[in-house]
């Protein structure tokens, strides 16, 4: 006996999308306007991966943590903004104090992150364990920020090259329009909700590109199909016929996705929630761009009508859906 899937599609309806594309075009023109504003005004709140100074995670053997008591002893020590976050756990919390100017020379300031470090130790006491312990010099952090830089460009341009040559140029500077609007617009986010930005939020970034051309290449290489296979059916309706063909399955896999980020969000500890809600976004202003952004900057680039038949030769890329 067989069982046939439940499907909640409605494949006998097309979604006019490509009609409306001067209006998705402006929403996230608007929104990635916005985010530029906010990272020149505002910036990043960056960790201490970034702009230095310690990270302490802590653990109380005695009950809950006290943060008021604790703030008041941690200041009394003069290390500057000292800040102090509760985690899930009412007998956990995480300390962060800011860099210590120890002297003009690095390795004077890094000497007094530890000895900064030693004073937190000491005036925690022995009712409370640390858990973890991050003391970032600020040598060692700017080193960081560009190599978390460099990082995410080489994504772009690998990306770009990769593209370019598996299709054509067009759809390769398509592509990368829609993969910087996403991460323009969720660097926003962050600098709009004050979120902290280290080196696991870089590494969601890397992962967002990825996810993110994989679904503008499959709607790319239904695109290309299409072109091969309907000779003289204008390119407006083309895409449009492109994007409805691949929008179950960019639905489908988005939401699943989506549900597994959501679980890591929800239920893991304070660490990776910044990683979390970086994918989370990432997910959803990725799905956007696939479906609403990329097709519509492509058609405006020009790709040639006579393309298929040059690039017959070329394998498709993704999987047909």
């Amino acid at each position: 006996m067989m069982f046939k899937g439940v499907d909640f599609w409605p494949h006998d309806r097309t979604f006019q999308i490509m009609k409306m594309r001067k209006v998705f075009v402006i929403i996230s023109a608007v929104a990635f306007l916005a985010a530029v504003a906010m990272l020149a005004t505002k910036g990043l709140n960056f960790g201490i991966d970034f702009k230095g100074g310690s990270l302490f995670e802590i653990k109380s053997r005695s009950g809950p943590v006290d943060i008021a008591a604790l703030r008041s002893k941690l200041n009394a020590l003069g290390l500057g903004d000292v800040q102090i976050q509760g985690l899930d756990k009412p007998e956990e919390a995480l300390i962060r104090i800011e860099e210590q100017k120890g002297g003009e020379a690095g390795a004077g300031i890094e000497k007094a992150q530890q000895i900064a470090a030693t004073k937190v130790q000491k005036a925690l006491g022995e009712g409370i364990e640390i858990r973890r312990t991050e003391v970032v010099g600020p040598a060692v952090s700017g080193e960081l920020k560009e190599a978390g830089f460099i990082a995410v460009l080489f994504a772009i341009l690998g990306i770009l090259l990769y593209i370019w040559f598996r299709f054509e140029w067009q759809f390769g500077i398509a592509s990368i329009i829609a993969l910087v609007h996403d991460i323009i617009i969720t660097l926003g986010v962050f600098s709009l909700l004050g979120l902290e930005f280290g080196l696991t939020e870089v590494a969601a970034l890397l992962t967002l590109a990825g996810y993110s051309i994989n679904d503008t290449v499959v709607v790319f290489d239904r695109i290309r199909e299409n072109l091969r296979r309907y000779k003289k059916l204008p390119l407006i309706e083309l895409m449009n016929k492109s994007i409805n063909q691949t929008l179950s399955r960019t639905i489908i896999t988005s939401l699943t996705t989506l549900i597994a980020v959501l679980a890591i969000w929800i239920f893991g500890t304070e660490v990776i929630q910044g990683f979390a809600f970086a994918l989370i976004f990432g997910i959803l202003i990725g799905t956007w761009s696939s479906i609403f952004v990329a097709s519509p900057f492509l058609l405006w680039i020009g790709v040639k009508r006579d393309w298929s038949s040059e690039s017959s030769s070329k394998k498709p890329v993704g999987a047909s859906v």
